[in-house]
Order: structure tokens, then C-alpha cells, then sequence
């Protein structure tokens, strides 16, 4: 070095130090092994660190008699960052500065004097050829766990499939474990072996013995007084003759210990299995950025490998998701994952994650010093594959039909055929596991299997090969069809969160069934069947986009009865009603009933006669409605459908409430309420979209505080949000939350419980494509950032929230956001155009007879046009918005049109009327003084009497 650093001094940056006299770079103590010339590029740098270096320089510097291309230093920087981990955990030791060169831009020591030279032999102690050249991620507690087994157990075998990286942690365990024995490590790689019965040549020509027919006496002899560890990577192919040496060795030599890989136990005497899990990564790419993808091994193996394709490459925000997305498509396999990061440097990230589905074809190409096995994805799974007997590849390829876990009873279901009998089943599955081939879940009830997405591909290739892909895949469907069925008669009596449990896991195997069955190979008859079986899954997941498609393509093939139609047609109904009440969602219901009516089930004139009311409500239909739900309603008594009756009550409530008669549907909805809050929590969404004792504290709820009791109505609403939370079903969720918990937490001024609510109803809308719950999010997201001063954000989500009800014809929920729109419009200002939107909204409320607001709409009116100077008509609508309210029972309305009629008169000077008419409104609550507008009241009657006594 310079005379900046003499040589025997040690520098140290990060977790390193460069001692140049010895030309050695640790890490925590620990030799990191990199070529010679990339060393002395780090040299380089370190003498002059802060400065730039030009290329050239460091050509002259580490190439002084050749000519080289500037590629080669790349190369070399590339690798020198690798060794590094420079740009990995915010780390960053060595830039490129355009134009100029490089520069090492990390923090480093004053240099430290080395008295004598430090000893590595500890530290490389070991007759191991095969040091780690990559760093390895995520493997710290692998290797511990490694370490504890190899110092209680004389044989260990690490276990997984093909690329995981048992031989790489093997290694990263040698090189910790190698100085606690005495005779170092000798490793054997037996991959290149095809006769099983040169294994122990394999071991006795690393250790240099001489052997004639039988190597096993001399091996003995060898190795009987030695401390050593024997590492024999990968077994699979000669797995009877590795448990065989392994047991003449261990019980012969005290001091021998070994450790093997394999995709497969030995089954060996002592054998300590060690199951290799995947690189951990990320469980979801939702919101995933940067920051936190890197700290999951997967993801920093990948972008590791990247970078040494790529000169600087840093992992984005914008690009974590899509890594996530590559490493868990690839099952968080080592192999794989180095593979994919390869091919960025001619795809992208996006283009390569587009390509997985094609996973064999784009990860071709590996390191050529590579094992054969390792070199594409293919030949790795071809070499557990070549090992398996014809039979077990038969059920292999079988299984592949599944595109999730499955049990022991639907594996023999869809692949017992032919010459695989039922009893055949659970031994070569269990075969597959050992292999390596199938992973296995133990955490349930019932052990559940699955091949790994790269198996699986692998397998599907095989299966489709071999020409028996429409005969299984028709297995498979009639299979789920049969699981189906079964799930919808249970469907109706059953608890909707057991229930979810107990089949959600089917909805993925039951999607590949329904593709396959109107596929041009498939059975579209099948796929009828299967559609209608569906049904239950897609509702009670709330999969109603999935659902509406679904029905239509099975509406669509043209062969179906009356009554197969009919179900559809109710469960295209159920769909739509996130989409509006347009024309083809009342056409729905209209055919419903007719097919009803022919076939004479009064079920689904129920169904039908529910689906016309919701059209019919949410439209601005209201005494219609109510026709619709007494009509229902005795139908339901008729029957005695006492489900049916109760659900008619919440029906006959809501559309009193909405006519503006809350007594009325009060009683009704409590009678609802006390059918379905007593502990029933059987599904109903199947027959009627929603979880009843939901759908009724939600407008238990609305009553109750329009009718002056905030607190009630804050405790019935926690009571139904809970309960909709707990039953996991997030259409009844967006229910009570756009209905109910996000208007009246905003009422009621809970900011904190309000940005909850709001948070969670996009949160579920958006997850699970409900366009009206979508909606109505953003309506209230916009009606909180208006409360909390963010007036131009606010404006913008409720007008767009407008445009969006309109064009999707909820009239309901249209004339409500155009009067909390007008309301906004009063606040920045803007009373012209204000005036306009009330105008409209109470033109809508009076054509619909919705009522229920119009008190409300009749006050913010009387505000805009008393801001624009008209206090005799504002007076006059504040006292009809009165009539209106005490007409209707509606206290809340009363109170807030109360206060704006006080606020009129106190600025009229009218002190004494003003605190009359505030104070009789006020003194009829009971409850609820902590809620926004009674403590507005209670402020401004302070404020009055004050005047009053002045």
C-alpha cells in the first residue's frame, strides 16, 4: 500500500478489515474469499477512500503488463461488491462516478497496527474443497440449528427438493463447525457417480486410500482413530449405498460424523433428519416497498444476483412487489431465484415475472460452473423425476391436477384410476414426500399435500405429455363438484365462518375445474353442474365479481333447464347489486320470478321478490319497495319460513325508515334484530346476500340515532361490525360500514372510530372488487378530509362519488352525497353552486318519497340561503325542516336544524327565541352529550343564556 496505510496495518470499515500485508479481508473475524485482483481493486480504493479513481488507474494497477478490456473491470467491481454485500441493508462501500471512475464512499478507521500477522488456519481449517463463493442469505439460523445437531447426533442428513440449497448451507455449516474437529472435513460430492456400489471409492479417493475390491476394511482402517466429519452431498441417486456406508462407518469409528444431502432420507441407523425450509419472503406484495422487501433472504438473493449482472442495481419501490411476486411464484427455491434474477438483464423484472408461466423455458440458463442438475430449472426436478419407478411418475403426474393443498381422500379420489387402485395412493404419496417432491402440512385437523408451483408446472408438462391431462382434469372436476355440492346443502345451516374453513380452501381447485370444464376439451354440462355448486363459495367469500362471471358464462352455453336457469339467473341478481340497479339487474330478478312461479317453489319466489326489493330501494322506489317487502313477508309466513319472515321484518323497517316513518321501522327492524341477534349465525347470505343480524344492526343503528339515541346507536353498530369482522364475510362488512358505521361515526364527530371505518371500507371494497361499497369509501373518505380542513381532496372524492352513484343508478345513496356535497360547498364558499346541488337533492328526495333526509336537506338549504342574505326564507325552511323531523320522530335532525334556527335568531338579536326553541329540543335527550352536535347545542345555549343575562 501507500505510505498512507503501511502494511502492517489493519483498516477497518463496516463489519470488515483489509489487512494488505497479508492480503486478507475479514468479516466479523471470519476470511472472505475473493480473487486476487478484485482485492486489489479494494486496495486501491481504500488507500485513496473519498477519492475518485479513475479506470485506467486501476487497469494499470491490477493488469500492469496486459491489455484488458474495460469489461473486465466491471466484472471484478461486481464481484467485489457481491463479497460486500455493498448496496444490501442500507451498506454502501464502492460508487460509480460517470465519467470518472469509482470511489469507496464508506466510513474507515484510523489504521491499526498488526504486531504479527493474524492466523487464519482456524478459520480455513478443513479439507473441504467447496468454500461458499456467494454469500448466503438467510441461513444464520439453519446453520445453528445444524450445528447443535452435529454436535448430538453423529449423523445428520438436510433435506428438501432440488435447489433449495442443501449443498450451500452444507458448506456454510462446514466452515463454522470444521475447527471443533481434530482431522478437519472431507467432502464427497456424489452427484457424478451412476453406480451405487462406488460410493465408498468415491469417499476413499478423497481421502487417498488405496483400495482394491473392497474399500470398506481400508476405509475402517483409515478412519477409525480420526475426528473428522464426512460431508456426502447429494444422496439421492445412491441413497441405499450412502445408508449402508454410513452405518458400517459410524458404528466402527467413534470419532466420524456425517452429514449428507439429499432430496430424500436415508433411512439410515441414527439418521437426524434435517428438513430445509424455502428462503423466507414476503406473504404479500400488497404495499410492499423497498425498504421492507430487502430484509427477507429471498428477495436479497435476488437482487444480490441481479446486481452482478447489473452494474449498480438497486431494488425500487416500484419494483419490490413484482420481485415478491418472482420469489414466491418460485416458491422462495434458491435455484430458481438465481436463475430468474439472470435473466433480468434481458427481460426486466416485469418481463420476467410475466414469463413464469413459462418458467421452464425462460430459466434455461445458468452458471457453467454449475452441476449439470443445477444448470436450468428443468434439470433440476429431471433428476428427482429420472429417480422415481414409472408407477410413482403416474401418480406424480396425477396430482398435478390440484392447484392447492389437498388431502389423502382427494388425492386417491382423482388419481386412482387404471392401475393405480385406491390403496396404492397413500404409499407413493407418501413416497413423494420423502422425496422431496410433495411438501406436507400438519397443522390442520387433516394432513393436506401439495406439489410446489415449480413441481407442479413440471409435472402439469408431464401429464398433458403423456395424453391423460382431459381424463384427470374431468376427475378433478367431478371431484370438486361432489365437494361442492355438499358444501351448498350445508351451506344454509351451517356457521358462515366454520363453514368458510371447512371449503374456502376448494374455491382455487374449483376455478381450474370450472376453466377446464368449458374449455374446448371439457364438459360443459359439467361445468353447469359445477357453477351452481360454486355458488355458495363465491357468496359467502364475497366473490361477487367472480360470481356474476361465472354464472354468465354457464348462462351462456344454451342447454340448461328451467331450473338450473333459474339458480343462476338468482345468483347473477345477487352479483349485480354492487353494480347498480340498472336494467339487467331487475331483468335478473323479473326471470327469477317467472321460472318461480312455473315451477312453483316458493323459495325462490323469495329470492326474487328480496332481489326486486333491493332494485326497487336502492333506485328511489320507495313505496314500491314497501309493497315488494309485504308481499315477501307473506309469502314467508305462508311457508313458515321464520328465516324468511325475519328477513321480511329488516326489509318492511328499512323501507318505513326511508319513507321517513323510523317508529315503524324501528319495531320492525328490532323484531328482525331479535330473531338474528340471539346467536344465530347461520349463513343467510347464500339466500340473501348479506348476514341478517348485520344487515339489521346496521339500520337498527341509523334509526336509533336519527331518532336521538347516539349511544345505543354507537353500541349496536360496534355489536354488528364485530360480528360481521368475526364471520369473515366482507360483503356484510361493507354493509354495515357504508350503511351505518361510516355516516354516523362522522355524525356523531368520532373522528378516531370514523377514519376507521372509512379505512376498512375501502380497504375491503377495493380487495374484494365491490364497486357500490368502493363508492361509497370514497364518498366518506371524502366527507372526513373535508372535517379535517383537506377541502379540495374532499370536494374531489364526493363529486367523483356523485358522477360514479348516478351512472350506476343508486339514487338511494345519490341524493344523500349531493346534499353532504352542497353542505361542503356552504363551508369553503361556494354558496352559488351549493344551492344548486341542495336544489337538487331535495327535487330527488321529494320524486323518490325519501324522506328519511329530508329534514336534513330542508336545514342545509335554510344555512345556503341565509349566507346569501336570506334569513326570512332561511326561517322558514328551518321551521319546515322542524315539522318535517317531529313528524318523523327524527330528534337528531330536530337538534341540528334547531341550532341553525338559534344561530339565526341570536344574529336577529332574538336572543330569547333562539335559547327556547334550542334548550325544549336539547332537554329531550337522555344520551349521547359527548357526540358532536349536543355539545355544539350545550356551547351555544351557554352562549345565549349569556346574552340573555346581560
Amino acid at each position: 500500500m501507500s505510505s498512507r496505510h503501511s502494511d502492517n496495518h489493519a483498516i477497518s470499515f463496516g463489519s470488515f478489515r483489509l489487512i494488505s500485508a497479508q492480503r486478507l479481508l475479514l468479516e466479523s473475524g471470519k476470511p472472505v474469499r475473493i480473487g486476487s485482483r478484485a482485492l486489489e481493486i479494494l486496495l486501491a480504493l481504500v488507500e485513496r477512500a473519498g477519492e475518485s479513481i479513475r479506470r485506467e488507474d486501476l487497469i494499470a494497477r491490477v493488469w500492469p503488463h496486459s491489455i484488458v478490456e474495460d469489461s473486465n473491470l466491471k466484472v471484478h467491481i461486481a464481484a467485489l461488491r457481491k463479497a460486500l454485500g455493498d448496496g444490501l441493508n442500507g451498506n454502501r462501500y464502492i460508487i460509480n462516478i460517470p465519467g470518472r471512475g469509482y470511489r469507496f464512499v464508506a466510513p474507515i478507521s484510523k489504521p491499526e497496527e498488526i504486531e504479527s500477522p493474524i492466523s487464519t488456519e482456524t478459520a480455513l481449517h478443513s479439507n473441504n474443497p467447496r468454500a461458499p463463493i456467494h454469500r448466503v442469505f438467510g441461513r444464520s439460523k439453519v446453520t445453528a440449528a445444524l450445528r447443535r445437531q452435529l454436535s448430538e447426533h453423529r449423523f445428520v442428513t438436510i433435506v428438501g427438493p432440488g435447489g433449495i440449497g442443501k449443498t450451500t448451507v452444507a458448506v456454510a455449516t462446514i466452515d463454522e463447525i470444521a475447527p471443533s474437529f481434530r482431522d478437519g472435513v472431507q467432502f464427497v460430492e456424489l452427484a457424478p457417480l451412476s453406480d451405487p456400489s462406488l460410493v465408498p471409492s468415491a469417499l476413499a479417493a478423497i481421502l487417498g486410500i488405496s483400495v482394491y475390491s473392497d474399500p470398506i476394511p481400508n476405509l475402517i482402517e483409515h478412519l477409525r482413530h480420526k475426528q473428522l466429519l464426512i460431508v456426502l452431498d447429494s444422496c439421492e441417486h445412491v441413497i441405499g449405498a450412502v445408508a449402508a456406508l454410513a452405518d458400517d462407518l459410524l458404528n466402527r469409528c467413534d470419532g466420524l460424523v456425517v452429514l449428507a444431502t439429499s432430496r430424500e432420507p436415508t433411512r439410515g441407523e441414527g439418521e437426524r433428519i434435517y428438513s430445509l425450509p424455502p428462503l423466507e419472503l414476503p406473504t404479500s406484495s400488497d404495499g410492499l416497498v423497498a425498504a421492507n422487501a430487502i430484509t427477507y433472504p429471498a428477495i436479497q438473493l435476488f437482487v444480490e444476483r441481479v446486481a452482478a449482472c447489473i452494474d449498480g442495481f438497486e431494488l425500487s419501490d416500484a419494483d419490490a412487489p413484482s420481485v415478491s411476486d418472482i420469489c414466491r411464484r418460485l416458491d422462495g427455491n434458491a435455484l430458481a431465484i438465481e436463475l430468474a434474477a439472470g435473466r433480468v438483464s434481458t427481460f426486466g423484472i416485469s418481463g420476467v415475472n410475466s414469463r413464469l408461466n413459462d418458467r421452464f423455458r425462460l430459466l434455461k440458463t445458468g452458471r457453467r460452473t454449475a452441476a449439470a442438475r443445477h444448470q436450468a430449472l428443468r434439470a433440476a426436478i429431471d433428476w428427482s423425476y429420472d429417480l422415481l419407478s414409472e408407477f410413482e411418475r403416474t401418480i406424480l403426474r396425477r396430482l398435478a391436477v390440484f392447484t392447492t393443498p389437498f388431502t389423502m381422500e382427494d388425492a386417491s379420489a382423482v388419481s386412482a384410476a387404471g392401475e393405480v387402485q385406491p390403496a396404492d395412493v397413500p404409499d407413493v404419496v407418501s413416497l413423494l414426500v420423502n422425496k422431496s417432491l410433495l411438501s406436507t402440512d400438519l397443522g390442520n385437523s387433516k394432513a393436506t399435500y401439495r406439489l410446489l408451483d415449480t413441481t407442479r408446472a413440471y409435472a402439469l408438462e408431464k401429464l398433458i405429455a403423456s395424453g391423460e391431462y382431459d381424463q384427470q382434469a374431468r376427475r378433478h372436476a367431478e371431484h370438486h363438484l361432489t365437494i361442492c355440492e355438499g358444501a351448498r346443502e350445508e351451506s344454509i345451516e351451517q356457521n358462515t365462518p366454520d363453514w368458510v374453513l371447512i371449503y374456502g380452501g376448494y374455491i382455487d381447485d374449483t376455478r381450474a375445474a370450472l376453466d377446464w370444464a368449458f374449455s374446448a376439451g371439457g364438459d360443459a354440462a359439467l361445468g353447469v353442474k359445477l357453477t351452481i355448486s360454486a355458488i355458495p363459495l363465491w357468496l359467502n367469500m364475497s366473490l361477487m365479481d367472480e360470481c356474476q362471471k361465472g354464472v354468465t358464462r354457464a348462462l351462456g352455453i344454451g342447454f340448461i333447464s328451467d331450473r338450473q336457469k333459474m339458480i343462476l339467473l338468482t345468483a347473477l341478481g345477487v352479483s349485480l347489486y354492487s353494480i347498480g340497479p340498472k336494467p339487467e339487474t331487475k331483468s335478473a330478478w323479473v326471470d327469477v320470478l317467472r321460472i318461480a312461479d312455473v315451477l312453483e317453489d316458493d323459495d325462490f319466489r323469495l329470492r326474487a321478490l328480496w332481489g326486486l326489493w333491493v332494485v326497487g330501494v336502492t333506485g328511489g322506489k320507495q313505496r314500491p319497495a314497501l309493497a315488494l317487502a309485504r308481499k315477501f313477508t307473506n309469502l314467508a309466513a305462508k311457508k313458515t319460513d321464520s328465516v324468511a319472515v325475519s328477513v321480511g321484518e329488516r326489509l318492511i323497517g328499512i323501507s318505513f325508515h326511508f319513507l321517513g316513518e323510523n317508529d315503524k321501522g324501528r319495531q320492525h327492524i328490532e323484531r328482525s334484530l331479535k330473531q338474528f341477534g340471539g346467536g344465530d349465525n347461520r349463513s343467510h347470505a347464500v339466500r340473501f346476500q348479506f348476514d341478517q343480524a348485520v344487515a339489521a344492526s346496521a339500520y337498527a343503528a341509523r334509526i336509533l340515532w336519527i331518532m336521538g339515541f347516539p349511544d345505543q346507536a354507537l353500541r349496536t353498530l360496534e355489536t354488528g361490525v364485530n360480528h360481521a369482522l368475526t364471520l369473515g364475510h366482507s360483503l356484510s362488512l361493507c354493509y354495515i360500514l357504508g350503511s351505518a358505521a361510516c355516516p354516523l361515526t362522522l355524525s356523531v364527530g368520532d373522528t378516531i372510530a370514523a377514519e376507521r371505518n372509512v379505512t376498512m371500507l375501502v380497504d375491503h371494497s377495493e380487495r374484494h372488487g365491490l364497486a357500490l361499497w368502493r363508492i361509497m369509501g370514497r364518498r366518506f373518505k371524502g366527507n372526513f378530509r373535508v372535517g379535517t380542513g383537506d377541502y379540495e381532496t374532499g370536494l374531489k372524492l364526493i363529486f367523483n362519488a356523485i358522477d360514479a352513484l348516478h351512472e350506476a343508478g343508486f339514487s338511494l345513496y345519490h341524493t344523500e352525497t349531493l346534499a353532504e356535497y352542497a353542505q361542503a360547498l356552504a363551508v369553503v364558499g361556494d354558496i352559488e353552486q351549493g344551492r344548486v346541488i341542495i336544489n337538487r337533492a331535495l327535487a330527488q328526495s321529494r320524486r323518490n318519497e325519501e324522506r328519511w333526509c329530508l329534514p336534513e336537506l330542508l336545514r342545509i338549504k335554510g344555512d345556503l340561503v341565509r349566507s346569501d342574505g336570506g334569513e326570512a326564507a332561511a326561517e322558514k325552511l328551518f321551521l319546515e325542516s322542524l315539522g318535517w323531523a317531529r313528524r318523523q320522530k327524527a330528534l337528531s335532525w330536530e337538534l341540528r336544524t334547531s341550532i341553525s334556527l338559534a344561530r339565526l335568531r341570536r344574529d336577529l338579536g332574538r336572543f330569547g327565541e333562539a335559547h327556547a326553541e334550542l334548550s325544549a329540543t336539547y332537554e329531550r335527550f337522555t344520551e349521547g352529550f359527548a357526540t358532536a352536535d349536543l355539545k355544539a347545542a350545550q356551547k351555544l345555549l351557554a352562549e345565549l343564556s349569556s346574552q340573555l343575562a346581560s
